[in-house]
């Protein structure tokens, strides 16, 4: 290797080991692989100049230390020196010795040959049993090196295979060049980029290269044995040809192989579904556990608004996300975690997660109604609890001293007859006449306030119909009111009550604080629901504030599970609400 640009090779190799190594020291689990890999990277530059200078053998030697004793050193020690475990010291101690043989028998070109095979099995085995052992972190770093290390040992293979000279050299120095930075790579940025997915295709590409080099030469050499020559340029274009039908199909089966010597078995789409489907219930934790199991996924999440809401295993770097449907004021989304050696999701998982995604969007909407309902109950029993408290107060504020009141004008009454004054017995008669009645009015106002005696009597529509005739605007302008409804059977007694009490207020609002003259009353009932639609011809003039009148009407609907809105349009007042109809 006297050439000049072969020695420029072999120094910027050792510039790239030493400098690699020195950035290394500042991670203090990689001391031990970079210390020994910046004394790499000296003696591999030394050896370059001991050779420009025309010292071959103290190069040879020199070159011999940096390449078969302490670059395999380091990467047996890479990320962390581990020697505790019968494997880790028996790797170091054959690496070791066979460096140290290789070191004292230099000028042996078999020896070193040996040395250097017993290295390379040593240093493959022990790099495969400590990825299969390692944590997450020290796992991503190994790949990196078996990334680096075989790209660089296959481009020296062909190199030394095609007898290229100076030009292999040159090129299995560039390739060797790489594996330093692999390693800081490792160590400082891991995740920088899939490089498990890198690893698939390189073992996969170099396989299919290697058997299609393999069939190429098989053929060349039987035709050459059964034709007694060297097969022209055309019969090895036919031969690359015919070889080159079987790369492909090679490859594909190969992936499949490889990724699952790697990185397990990967399953059946169609199997996925099934099962997946058969698990999603009212709980997406469970649900995302069934995804993951049935695809093998790392990582498994459910986003609402932005938000985490649920979330199966351990999160990874590369994700896919999938929009999940859930209406127009909310947005959801499926997130799963890309397997380690794929760059992204098979055409099998996306069919299977288009499958999910409707079903997981259903079931997040079935808990958003639950919440909505659990919401509505808990309104519902806080209105009931406090109308409770409202007629407990009126009755003990109200009606119950009056009572009081008339069995103490009943007790002196008596009284009075025993002492045979039928004046005073007049007057406490009529007192006791004018108690009773003020009780008899405070117990129509309860009974109203629950449910107005009109409904009874003249039913909803007709009760609207009375109470819209006595409203007034504040100048004592009568409010028209049409009322257009339709028949309809009976209605639930809460329904009813709460439609007239928000038609009551809605007209009310309209005759106290618009300008109009002209309301209009819609009732239209359904399977389903009662609508109701109150609209005027007025404005305020200003935009509507939620007051207690509508704030009334709102609690109202809600405490039935409806909906109610009340606006300003450039028409004119609007108030529409939707009570559902119990079946």
């Amino acid at each position: 290797m006297s050439d000049s640009p072969a020695l420029l090779a072999l120094a910027g190799l050792g510039l790239s080991s030493g400098i690699s190594g020195l950035a290394m020291l500042r991670v203090p689990r990689v001391r031990p692989s970079a210390a020994l890999l910046v004394f790499a990277g000296l003696a591999t530059l030394s050896g370059a100049v001991l050779e420009a200078t025309g010292a071959d053998a103290a190069s040879r030697l020199t070159l011999v230390i940096g390449g078969a004793l302490l670059a395999p050193l380091a990467l047996t020690a890479y990320p962390a020196i581990t020697w505790r475990h019968p494997v880790d010291f028996v790797s170091l101690v054959v690496i070791g010795a066979s460096g140290v043989l290789a070191v004292v028998w230099a000028g042996s070109e078999a020896t070193l040959s040996a040395m250097g095979l017993v290295i390379a099995c040593t240093l493959i085995a022990h790099t495969w049993w400590k990825i299969e052992r390692a944590t997450d972190s020290d796992r991503w770093a190994l790949t990196w090196m078996v990334l680096a290390g075989s790209l660089a040992g296959m481009i020296v293979f062909v190199a030394a295979f095609m007898e290229l000279g100076t030009v292999g050299a040159v090129t299995a120095c560039l390739a060797s060049s790489t594996v330093a930075p692999a390693l800081y790579i490792g160590v400082r940025w891991p995740e920088v980029i899939d490089v498990r997915g890198l690893v698939v295709r390189f073992v996969v590409f170099v396989t299919a290269a290697v058997g299609y080099v393999a069939l190429f030469m098989t053929l060349e050499s039987l035709i050459e044995i059964l034709d007694g020559s060297v097969p022209r340029a055309g019969t090895l274009a036919v031969i690359g040809a015919v070889a080159a039908t079987t790369f492909h199909p090679l490859q594909v089966v190969l992936r499949t192989v490889v990724d699952e010597l790697l990185f397990g078995a990967r399953p059946d789409p169609l199997g996925a579904a099934t099962r997946v489907v058969g698990h999603i219930g009212d709980d997406p934790v469970l649900a995302l556990r069934a995804i993951r199991e049935a695809l093998v996924l790392p990582y498994a999440a459910l986003r609402l608004d932005g938000k985490t809401i649920a979330e199966s295993g351990a999160e990874v770097t590369h994700t896919r996300t999938l929009p999940l449907a859930l209406g127009a004021d909310r947005t959801g989304e499926l997130a799963v975690g890309v397997r380690p050696g794929d760059l992204t999701l098979s055409a099998g998982d996306d069919h299977v997660l288009s499958l999910v995604a409707p079903l997981l969007a259903q079931t997040l909407r079935a808990r958003a109604l639950a919440e909505e309902l659990r919401g509505s109950r808990g309104q519902a029993i806080t209105a009931i609890e406090e109308e409770r408290r409202r007629l407990r107060r009126d009755l003990h504020d109200g009606l119950g001293p009056r009572l009081s009141g008339i069995a103490f004008t009943a007790d002196a009454l008596r009284n009075t007859l025993r002492n045979d004054d039928p004046s005073a017995a007049e007057d406490l008669l009529r007192t006791l006449r004018q108690e009773t009645v003020t009780a008899i009015e405070d117990i129509r106002e309860l009974v109203y306030a629950m449910r107005p005696p009109a409904l009874d009597e003249l039913g909803l529509v007709t009760a609207l119909r009375q109470q819209a005739r006595a409203l007034r605007a504040p100048d004592g302008t009568p409010l028209r009111v049409e009322l257009r409804a339709e028949s309809w059977p009976a209605l639930p007694a809460a329904v009813e009550v709460a439609a007239y009490r928000i038609v009551v207020e809605a007209l009310t609002n309209a005759a106290r604080h618009s300008t109009s003259t002209n309301a209009t009353v819609s009732l239209t009932v359904s399977e389903e629901s009662f609508e109701i639609e109150v609209t005027d011809d007025g404005s305020t003039g200003k935009p509507w504030r939620a007051g207690v009148g509508m704030t009334s009407m709102g609690e109202r609907a809600a405490e039935l599970g409806g909906m109610l809105t009340a606006e300003g349009t450039p028409q004119g007042g609007r108030v529409y609400a939707v009570l559902p109809i119990p079946p």
